[in-house]
């Protein structure tokens, strides 16, 4: 009998222990981090279709972040697709593009993160990789406004991206694409950017 409840117990603490570990588990991936698999072509070379991420969920987002969030404006019925790109303009930002250059604020800066696409792009006889535009052509804003994005993905030539669904709430970001897991060969940190203070260049942080 003495065997009996002390198996019992044994049981039921071991129980209890899952459950804990379970809770703990649920309330990491729920609220501070999940996996992600890129599904398809559009951050090229940035990140490749099939890679494995780990998107931060506690990140305040801000320009040149890799984010994820839900596929805006989804077909009826459809369970809305996961979408990987990168913020370009966030609120008070003015964006255009001029001559495959980025402008800002009316300030032209270099997007370096994306050489290696577009001189893939360029070298099979491509023109400008980002054709020229004001963000008003797409989003009927000529400023970024409050509690939005303007997203682009890195490959310019085959995104759907800010150009074709405009502006994204902010809110609907659901995290920040920081790590690449797999495959291990790719295995490590995407670099963070950001604005100098003079505005006109863009920098690893």
């Amino acid at each position: 009998m003495e065997k009996t409840k002390r198996f019992f117990k044994e049981i039921f603490s071991w129980l209890i222990y899952m459950a804990i570990w379970l809770a703990v588990l649920f309330t990491f991936y729920h609220y501070v981090a999940q996996p992600f698999s890129v599904d398809g072509s559009s951050m090229e070379h940035t990140l490749e279709d099939g890679e494995k991420v780990w998107m931060w969920k506690l990140s305040d987002i801000e320009r040149f972040d890799v984010v994820i969030f839900p596929q805006p404006n989804p077909l009826p019925g459809k369970e809305p697709k996961l979408y990987v790109k990168r913020v370009i303009g966030v609120p008070g930002d003015k964006i255009a593009y001029q001559d495959d250059q980025l402008i800002i604020n009316g300030q032209m800066v270099d997007e370096f993160y994306l050489d290696e696409k577009a001189q893939e792009y360029q070298a099979n006889g491509g023109g400008n990789f980002t054709e020229d535009f004001e963000m008003y052509k797409y989003t009927g804003e000529d400023v970024v406004p409050e509690g939005k994005f303007f997203v682009m993905g890195d490959n310019r030539q085959n995104s759907v991206d800010g150009r074709t669904f405009g502006l994204i709430d902010s809110d609907s970001v659901i995290g920040k694409a920081t790590f690449i897991y797999w495959p291990l060969k790719n295995f490590g940190k995407l670099p963070d950017y950001d604005l100098n203070s003079q505005g006109d260049a863009i920098v690893l942080e």
